[in-house]
């Protein structure tokens, strides 16, 4: 969020994800963006940002793995093969709103079960769509990507700042992904920062 130069807090949104999700898979990712929106507290000046993530692949929507078996059979899956990255992205005001999707397609590398045990001994798969984060340095699970960068860390900043702009907000304007955003993210990201 520093990228887009506004000021910004974090605001808790109790969600039960799997409440909102439906078998469109872009739908999906809008409804469940858009119930967190709604569930957050904010000023009557602020804006509210939400997004979902979805990692959909042979049109299975593979949402967080709720344990080390699932984060396994997912990773599995994933591997060396090609799949969707979806983020749902939501703002709103006291007064508008706006929603988009970012897709990004991903191509993992064909990584050995021994990595898979080791990324998932370090707990790492339980919080993230997929099972995996495109920026961890040690499991690298990325081959490469199509679009966005930030889309796969989970906020795609591109997004952001159109839907700002759209709701007459100033923010930098950013070109289709991969953008400057995906750019100067993806440097951010790795760097640790």
């Amino acid at each position: 969020m520093a990228l887009l130069g506004l000021p910004w807090r974090v605001a808790p949104a109790d969600v039960v994800e799997e409440d909102y999700l439906v078998a469109e898979p872009v739908v999906a990712a809008v409804s469940v963006a858009t119930a967190k929106a709604h569930a957050t507290r904010a000023q009557p000046d602020e804006v509210v940002l939400a997004a979902d993530t979805l990692v959909v692949v042979d049109a299975d929507v593979l949402a967080k793995p709720a344990g080390a078996a699932a984060a396994h059979e997912m990773l599995e899956r994933l591997r060396g093969r090609a799949h969707h990255v979806l983020t749902g992205v939501v703002l709103r005001t006291a007064v508008r709103g706006w929603a988009g999707v970012v897709d990004t397609g991903v191509v993992m590398r064909d990584y050995q079960a021994g990595e898979v045990d080791a990324y998932i001994a370090r707990g790492e798969p339980f919080d993230k769509a997929g099972g995996y984060a495109i920026q961890d340095e040690a499991f690298r699970p990325v081959e490469r990507l199509e679009g966005c960068y930030l889309n796969v860390v989970g906020l795609p900043l591109c997004a952001v700042a159109a839907g700002l702009n759209a709701l007459g907000l100033s923010a930098e304007s950013a070109a289709k992904p991969p953008c400057a955003y995906c750019d100067r993210g993806a440097e951010l990201v790795r760097s640790g920062s």
